[in-house]
């Protein structure tokens, strides 16, 4: 691991938060505040939870002193950056950039507000980028990088084979004149992005150089990957998203909990602002009990936390208890309409036309469909060896349905055992 002088770099490389870095930044660094920004292109209606990485990083550098600058790409977004991509990307419309736009502006506001980390300006490059024309710009920023340069960068080289286009091509002068605008106009002199970024970001420093005289630095971090090396992220129903309408409070601690012991030690020191040493001791005390999964909890509840607030950890925390056995009734009820469709998705689900006149045994077999038993034999058998819940109640089988309340006006929650739960959906 590369010695660094400066009290940031030292906890941000022993966090394994630094890939490649440009000469002199220490020095640069320790010679007076700084102010560095990290740009998110607006390319969905929320950002993932891979972008909590580098909306970190502008909470480490602005609590160390220096100033952060978080870029909103409206820009860039209607290009497409081809980095790390196999394929053109398709383009998105001028309405839904600015409606991203705006969506992404507001959930890096409240994330960094969260964290009373003093006020972080947000920019938008489509504020200086849309004031060019086509001849003003290559005339007075595309003379400045070659061909050859830009060609020489991975991000380009990788696809040459498959293909890009004029338009992707053009992403590395853009965002290097954004590089290049902060500079001159906000005394930016430092870029922050992930390491699939780098090419990008030296053509950055590049630009300054040619077109100012002047100096910029970077440093990138490492791209994130799972234990198996897959894409982190992801989960078996698509992206985590950071919006609580895309990925629930509840999905998002889950996704967290359930990640490898190797995994935890690693996510630990990226993705919470724990003290190492306090996170080498909980790493000492899962290693006796791994079983406990210390990690795993105490991660799920700092990042959740920070994304999502107390009253979102508590919901998550709720909702984990009930799926696994460990609530009240009383739980069920006060769940919102909202967080009960979260705690029941991915359950089992049968419709029944009506509870009224129908008894349970007859219920677990009447269902349009599927149906929670293959047989009244087996239903009952699982209900005599008390085995068979409804609202958390043991049953007979010989009870009325009707007699159990309808959550939200149409659930009735089961149970085959302890911890295998289902849903009885009233059809309207």
């Amino acid at each position: 691991m590369e010695q660094h002088s400066n009290s940031l770099l030292k906890d941000l490389a022993a966090r394994g938060l630094i890939q490649d870095i440009t000469p002199k930044l220490d020095e640069h660094l320790n010679s007076g505040q700084r102010t560095a920004y990290i740009g998110f292109d607006p390319t969905a209606t929320s950002l993932h939870i891979g972008s909590l990485l580098p909306l970190n990083l502008l909470v480490h550098l602005q609590k160390s002193g220096h100033r952060a600058i978080a870029l909103v790409g409206g820009a860039t977004a209607m290009i497409g950056d081809p980095s790390g991509k196999t394929d053109e990307r398709k383009l998105l419309s001028d309405e839904d950039i600015k409606a991203n736009q705006v969506a992404v502006a507001a959930q890096i506001k409240k994330y960094l507000a969260a964290h009373n980390c003093g006020d972080i300006e947000i920019v938008n490059n489509l504020d200086w980028i849309g004031q060019f024309s086509f001849i003003d710009f290559l005339r007075n920023v595309g003379k400045s990088l070659t061909v050859n340069y830009m060609m020489a960068k991975d991000s380009v080289k990788k696809r040459l084979e498959t293909g890009i286009s004029f338009t992707e091509f053009s992403y590395q002068l853009l965002q290097a004149y954004d590089f290049q605008y902060l500079f001159e106009h906000k005394n930016c002199s430092i870029q922050m992005g992930g390491s699939d970024q780098w090419g990008n970001i030296i053509s950055g420093t590049e630009l300054i150089r040619r077109q100012l005289g002047a100096e910029g630095y970077a440093f990138t971090t490492p791209l994130v990957t799972k234990a198996d090396g897959s894409k982190f992220g992801k989960s078996e129903g698509g992206n985590v998203w950071l919006d609580a309408g895309l990925t629930s409070a509840y999905k998002f601690f889950q996704f967290w909990l359930n990640v490898a012991d190797v995994e935890a030690a690693i996510y630990m020191r990226k993705f919470t602002f724990l003290p190492l040493e306090e996170i080498e001791i909980l790493e000492a005390e899962h290693a006796e009990e791994p079983h406990l999964r210390l990690l795993q909890k105490r991660l799920a509840n700092e990042v959740t936390t920070y994304l999502h607030g107390s009253e979102g950890l508590a919901a998550a925390l709720l909702t984990t208890d009930l799926l696994f056995g460990k609530g009240q009734w009383a739980d069920w009820q006060s769940l919102t309409e909202g967080q009960f469709a979260d705690a029941i998705e991915g359950l089992p689900t049968y419709e029944i036309k009506s509870i009224d006149n129908m008894d349970v045994l007859s219920a677990m077999v009447g269902c349009e469909g599927e149906n929670p038993f293959p047989s009244k034999g087996e239903a009952r058998k699982m209900a005599n060896q008390g085995g068979l819940m409804l609202n958390l109640q043991k049953v007979t089988g010989q009870e009325s349905v009707s007699r159990f309340e309808l959550l939200h006006g149409q659930y009735i929650i089961g149970q085959k055992g302890k911890k295998n739960f289902f849903v009885l959906r009233l059809g309207k």
